[in-house]
């Protein structure tokens, strides 16, 4: 057995003991390749690159400090959810950041490591705080249920069979970064379309539970959706969509909103201070929880 062979049997070793995991909330098996830390750093990477090419509205704007204090407030909520359901390991190695790049684009996204860009393309269409916390939440919950991880290695599978995942890494880099990139939304895969409406719709309960903790009533999503089926055009059929239809999207939002309910927690971004209790961590029952948080205070945004 040569070098390289052992080194791709190895890191199949250690994919299979660390690919077996549960996305938070929802509980969904899900099959992952690539390590967290290794996402992490490619995370960064593409993250600083992108902005290179792509720089960020400067000096902030009012849109863009807007951003920065949803986003704040967002990361918090998640940060509070997965400590108190004994998951901050998986997070350990986030930084957040949040940027808002001047595009026509009607798109968002958050890499791993908590690295976020909005397009000024959807700020008109998210109308409001709470319209973006809808966008935001969705969006940083695709790298909280790892599901870049997942497209990735789906990608990967199929594109390395024959030579080895490990060897196609080292040996294709640019393959490998675009495939990373249109795992994260920069761009698209037709090879993937199962996975990515499967993704959005469970990205859609998570971000659900990440804005309501954050304080932003979960019932703006539907609003949000129902604007967002009005923008016209001829919309391919759901099979030929990376993201559900739009009556199915709403439908299974407003199904979840029960559930999303029990993490609403009203929030008064002056004080810092809750007018109603809330939980935290996921609940099993249908009752009231009794468990409460209180959000942190939101400071004046600092553009990064």
């Amino acid at each position: 057995m040569n070098k390289i062979t052992r080194n791709v049997v190895a890191c199949l070793i250690g994919f299979a003991i660390i690919s077996c995991t549960k996305v938070p909330i929802t509980g969904r098996k899900q099959l992952k390749l690539l390590p967290d830390s290794m996402m992490a750093e490619m995370g960064q990477t593409n993250y600083a690159a992108f902005l290179k090419e792509n720089p960020a509205v400067s000096p902030p704007t009012r849109q863009s400090a807007e951003v920065t204090a949803v986003g704040l407030r967002i990361s918090k909520a998640v940060e509070k959810y997965m400590k108190d359901n004994n998951l901050s390991q998986k997070i350990a190695g986030y930084k957040w950041e949040f940027n808002v790049v001047d595009s026509k684009e009607v798109n968002a996204w958050c890499m791993p490591g908590g690295k976020v860009v909005v397009y000024t393309g959807i700020l008109p269409l998210t109308k409001d705080d709470a319209g973006l916390a809808v966008v935001m939440g969705h969006e940083i919950a695709h790298a909280i249920a790892d599901h870049g991880n997942e497209r990735m290695s789906q990608e990967l599978a199929v594109q390395a069979a024959g030579i080895g995942l490990q060897v196609f890494m080292q040996t294709k880099p640019q393959a490998t970064q675009d495939i990373f990139m249109s795992s994260f939304g920069v761009g698209s895969q037709l090879g993937i379309l199962a996975y990515s409406r499967q993704h959005e719709l469970e990205a859609d309960k998570l971000g659900l539970v990440f804005m309501a903790m954050a304080g932003y009533n979960p019932e703006r999503a539907v609003s949000f959706w129902q604007e967002m089926s009005k923008m016209g055009g001829n919309k391919p059929p759901e099979i030929m969509s990376t993201h559900p239809s739009d009556e199915r999207r709403i439908a299974q939002i407003q199904a979840f909103l029960p559930e999303a309910k029990k993490y609403f927690i009203a929030y008064t971004p002056e004080t810092g201070t809750k007018s109603n209790t809330g939980t935290t961590t996921q609940p099993k029952t249908t009752t009231t929880p009794s468990k409460t948080t209180t959000p942190a205070k939101t400071t004046t945004p600092v553009k990064k």
